[in-house]
């Protein structure tokens, strides 16, 4: 780790929440005035959106029925890795974007890039405060490589695995026009690397923000809604409290109908969601900061 040039690792599956801990630390920086490098983990991908359903197709012929956007052979966790170790020593790194949709490659008109492509890889600005990591691998650990021990503030977000499952279906078929039996189809064949890839990287978490519905979920295929936040809970466990020094006291008096769960473990309701990111996690900023500050004299 380095505090000289910090890294703060974001990771959650797609719909986990990590976008509102990327807007929550957006308005933390704007506060704080403080300068990120802000990287998103789909600029890791090893494949574009054509080569990746070709590559799919190609691992079906071949029975490969677990090649999924979670594990090892459809990313660049190599690359990654020497990015976050890089920034760490240096503050430098290369980066690239993914380009989501039509909006985003007009605003990457001068790379002449489509809407499922990268841009050029080029170097990052070298006067930036801190590396700032939304993803899915952010904290991912394997035989060849560790990203999780470059970052200095681990932060998890997910949903108990029924809410995934429903945000998925209701977003792969009201908004992209699948069926239920290709959602599920997908599911299954992303569950060997959603093992051993996803999940083990909240073990390794400072923090992990775990959204829980309190609605009955049973079957997640039949659920005709998403839970709404006001319909969930956030349990959020801190692995060591002591040493981001958690005022639980005063986080229950500022989170109406909170409560501990465990001595490490606050409940607040899921609508607080976002103000219990900023009330933990600005004193927790404010310090690296002021690590940063005096080393860098």
């Amino acid at each position: 780790m380095s505090r000289k040039h910090p890294i703060i690792a974001v990771t959650g599956s797609s719909g986990a929440g990590t976008s509102t801990v990327k807007e929550s630390f957006e308005h933390m920086f704007r506060r704080e005035g403080i300068k990120p490098a802000i990287i998103e983990g789909d600029s890791f991908h090893r494949y574009n959106r054509v080569d990746m359903k070709k590559t799919m197709a190609e691992a079906e012929k071949t029975n490969n029925r677990t090649f999924s956007h979670f594990g090892p052979d459809a990313n660049l966790f190599g690359e990654l890795e020497e990015l976050f170790q890089r920034y760490g020593e240096t503050g430098r790194g290369r980066r690239r974007y993914y380009v989501h949709n039509d909006e985003e490659a007009q605003r990457f008109a001068q790379h002449n890039v489509k809407s499922g492509e990268f841009t050029p890889w080029e170097d990052m600005a070298n006067n930036t405060d801190l590396l700032f990591y939304e993803g899915l691998h952010g904290c991912v650990v394997t035989k060849e490589h560790n990203v999780a021990q470059h970052a200095d503030l681990k932060i998890g977000v997910v949903p108990v695995i029924n809410l995934e499952w429903i945000q998925k279906i209701h977003r792969d078929t009201h908004m992209r026009g699948y069926s239920e039996q290709a959602v599920m189809d997908t599911i299954l064949r992303r569950m060997h690397d959603y093992v051993h890839y996803i999940v083990p990287q909240f073990k390794l978490t400072d923090i992990n923000f775990q959204r829980v519905p309190i609605v009955d979920t049973s079957d997640p295929i039949i659920a005709r809604d998403i839970p709404s936040a006001d319909e969930s809970l956030v349990v959020i466990r801190f692995r060591k409290p002591d040493r981001f020094r958690v005022d639980f006291p005063f986080l229950l008096q500022m989170i109406k109908d909170s409560w501990m769960s465990r001595r490490n473990t606050i409940v607040v309701p899921g609508g607080k969601m976002g103000l219990a990111m900023e009330l933990i996690l600005t004193p927790i900023l404010r310090r690296i900061m002021e690590d940063r500050k005096s080393l860098m004299g």
